[in-house]
């Protein structure tokens, strides 16, 4: 598995076209976010700038890159010469997505950091970990999910494009709205109930047992995902 996830790491570094696209790209908007935070703030909260931040790294260095990743690997039948190795399918599949999934998680940290040390801390750093990593989990297993739909890297651009917008939409309408009215729709969508708990660990103002039971929907979609990925995913290009 270490050996894959190296190997695709070097990959990764070598293509900039990927590195451009999936882990440049999304840092611009977070800057201009983070750079007009005042204007946004007031839109929103500060809270609510995280929420966005996280899902536009999320959707596009995280979701987007996975799908992309898995449609080129099969593409070349990268993926069918793998599996001929001792590694298990799981094993190839965390060795394929954890350098990116390590690098967005990084990009992450890095500009909500750099969030805190221009606008002040979280009121919840806790609580704020544990939205990051169960958005991550359910960016991971979508783009795992996805990638059983799509053909081709070209073909990403357009199956990723639901999923990715998508997201960054919940997150912008929980994160300005709130969820006062809506609430349950809001909080099952992919990415409400991981938004609304981003905005409780940044603003504070809610309580710890109000706020961990939305880690649920997030991590329903998390489940369901991986369980679409287990029946949808292919390993060879189709005929």
């Amino acid at each position: 598995m270490l050996s894959i996830a190296l190997s695709e790491l070097i990959q990764i570094f070598r293509n900039r076209l990927v590195l451009l696209t999936s882990f440049v790209v999304p840092v611009a908007p977070c800057a201009f976010f983070i750079y007009r935070h005042e204007v946004f703030a007031d839109l929103g909260s500060l809270g609510y700038i995280a929420a966005v931040v996280m899902f536009t790294v999320g959707a596009f260095g995280l979701y987007t890159t996975t799908v992309t990743t898995l449609a080129s690997r099969r593409q070349n039948l990268f993926l069918k010469r793998l599996r001929s190795t001792p590694a298990s399918d799981a094993a190839i599949l965390v060795g394929l997505t954890l350098p990116v999934t390590v690098l967005a998680t990084v990009q992450v940290v890095v500009i909500l950091t750099v969030l805190a040390a221009v606008t002040g801390a979280p009121d919840s750093l806790p609580l704020l970990a544990a939205a990051v990593a169960s958005t991550v989990a359910m960016m991971l297993a979508l783009g795992l999910a996805t990638a059983g739909l799509t053909n081709s890297p070209e073909h990403a651009q357009v199956t990723t494009l639901p999923v990715s917008l998508g997201a960054i939409g919940v997150s912008t309408w929980v994160g300005i709205t709130g969820t006062q009215e809506l609430t349950e729709l809001k909080r099952l969508l992919p990415g409400g109930a991981a938004t609304e708990l981003v905005l409780n660990a940044w603003n504070g103002g809610a309580s710890l047992t109000d706020s961990l039971p939305l880690l649920l929907p997030t991590l329903l979609w998390v489940a369901v995902a991986f369980l679409l990925a287990s029946r949808m995913f292919r390993w060879e290009p189709r005929r």
